[in-house]
């Protein structure tokens, strides 16, 4: 039996087989050349479809985010305006408050100043009551008064009270003198003791000249005859700080003309009596 191992090859069947070999390693190259191209092809295309898709994403993506922002902002304003709101009612429902309040303390006051209307005019109709009660006493009081001081010398009513006359027929001065004579004292005494029981007014001494000499001179002498009756009340006892004095000079002469008679009716002194509480000035003038 013939033993194939052993022998050599045939060279040209080696040739032979060495020929197909670089064939098949041809075409093998070919395929996997042509594989990689169209894998790369395929692979390009993918990836161009994916760059293609990564771009629409991100326009996507910043779109979204233009979105998101712009809805942020949106909200915020949403948000900026629901607190300018909340903030609104807020004030508003504290103006409604105070305003109620500032209604509610209205209304207290004029109920108060009702009240105090109400009390005001019921003591103006007490007052004017006790006003007019106090009138009628006092005119009372000076027509007594006037009955009394009548007996004693000329006494007639003023508006504020009375006023007597010291004239030639209750006291008598002599031309250039304001000395009260001794005989006269009873009459002042007298007076005295009347206006003693008086309270509530004022007394005020008058004094009067003649016509003869200058109004300077016989003003003052007709002070000194109101000083001198005033004397005589403060020593009767008179309080002195009842007793006002003034001079008014040959002013007002009570009897017109320049006989003797005429001026011995002038040289006098008056005696007014007056309810203090319807004195205005200080220094009044003669309640005549």
């Amino acid at each position: 039996m013939r033993d194939f191992s052993s022998e050599p090859p045939d060279p040209e069947t080696q040739a032979s087989s060495a020929k197909t070999q670089r064939k098949a390693g041809v075409v093998l190259g070919a395929i996997a050349f042509g594989l990689v191209l169209v894998l790369g092809f395929l692979l390009a295309r993918s990836i161009g479809r994916l760059n293609r898709q990564m771009v629409q994403l991100s326009q996507q993506t910043e779109g979204l985010n233009r979105r998101v922002e712009g809805a942020e902002q949106q909200a915020q304003s949403f948000a900026q305006q629901a607190s300018q709101a909340v903030a609104s009612a807020q004030a508003a429902a504290q103006q409604r408050d105070e305003a109620k309040q500032s209604e509610a303390n209205s209304a207290a006051q004029a109920q108060s100043a009702l009240q105090a209307a109400a009390a005001a005019q019921l003591q103006a109709n007490q007052a004017e009551q006790k006003a007019e009660e106090y009138r009628k006493q006092r005119e009372e009081e000076l027509q007594t008064l006037q009955q009394v001081l009548g007996q004693i010398a000329e006494t007639h009513r003023t508006a504020l009270g009375l006023v007597m006359t010291l004239g030639e027929k209750a006291i008598r001065f002599e031309f250039d003198k304001s000395d009260i004579e001794p005989q006269y004292r009873d009459i002042l005494n007298r007076i005295a003791g009347v206006l003693m029981t008086l309270k509530g007014y004022s007394i005020y001494v008058y004094g009067y000249t003649d016509d003869i000499g200058t109004q300077e001179y016989n003003l003052k002498l007709s002070g000194r005859r109101a000083q001198a009756v005033r004397d005589s009340l403060v020593q009767a006892g008179i309080n002195p700080r009842l007793i006002t004095t003034q001079g008014f000079g040959k002013s007002d002469p009570r009897v017109k003309g320049d006989s003797p008679q005429a001026r011995a009716a002038n040289r006098r002194v008056e005696i007014g009596i007056v309810d203090s509480t319807l004195l205005f000035s200080s220094q009044p003038l003669p309640p005549k």
